[in-house]
């Protein structure tokens, strides 16, 4: 069971349900998944909130610094940024306006030690939709998160690429007025391409933020859903969408 996190985890860390027991955290309803960036330096903090969103059904990527934290969350797309202001490489006040200024609509939790009035307020106003002190209860910031991510996804709930819509709310997909059916992991196989449309993005990024595993490079199973989607979205249309970078992967694009 997941409770707080605080400065004597190594005496007695929060306990995690196995797989056979009854967890009590609220779990994300089928088909909700998120992809949230933790931005945390301190490795048992960040493993603490990254085990507690993932049991929640969320995709969770984790970085240590504050370099990292901005190319990531400005290199790909995410539902949710968890951002630490205490940072190595670059401070969290920087990352936080540098995905503001690119990324306006992205919502950011601020989590960090600081939690003065004036920090807080600091924080507000560099452009954080939400901050919360350390140390923390993760059942608050399990709720926060389903607030924010709430929020996001009434705000941008739909994707297109050409004649492609993908909604997000509704987990439809349809082109050019014509529904199509996806397995679960093709729709969301689809989802990363379309949020990352007319770049090209590596099958070890797939993997990754698809699968939410590392890459086998003896594994074909990006090729073998690629093809599926391809023949779903693509087959008998006089423009393909889904195409081959070779060398590189695979991009979405109508250009």
């Amino acid at each position: 069971m997941l409770t707080a996190f605080s400065d004597n985890y190594s005496n007695n860390p929060a306990r995690f349900p196995a797989d056979d027991e009854d967890a009590t955290i609220l779990s994300t309803p089928a088909g909700d998944t998120m992809r949230i960036l933790v931005a945390e330096d301190d490795q048992k903090v960040a493993v603490f909130i990254q085990k507690g969103l993932q049991q929640e059904g969320h995709a969770v990527d984790v970085v240590y610094d504050g370099k990292d934290a901005s190319f990531q969350a400005l290199s790909f797309d995410y539902d949710l940024v968890i951002l630490d202001l205490m940072l190595p490489g670059r401070p969290g006040l920087d990352v936080l306006r540098d995905i503001r200024t690119r990324k306006p609509h992205l919502p950011i939790l601020v989590l960090t030690a600081k939690g003065s009035l004036d920090e807080r307020v600091a924080g507000l106003d560099a452009g954080a939709d939400d901050y919360m002190a350390k140390p923390f209860a993760f059942a608050e910031l399990s709720a926060r998160t389903r607030a924010l991510l709430r929020r996001g996804v009434q705000a941008d709930a739909r994707i297109h690429v050409g004649d492609l819509e993908l909604d997000t709310a509704k987990r439809q997909v349809i082109r050019a007025g014509q529904m199509i059916d996806l397995k679960p992991r093709e729709y969301s196989l689809l989802e990363f391409l379309m949020r990352n449309a007319h770049r090209p993005v590596t099958r070890t990024m797939i993997i990754e933020h698809v699968w939410d595993i590392h890459f086998d490079s003896v594994s074909n199973v990006v090729d073998v859903h690629i093809n599926s989607l391809r023949n779903k979205i693509d087959k008998g249309r006089p423009v393909p969408l889904l195409r081959t970078i070779r060398g590189v992967g695979y991009t979405i694009t109508d250009r």
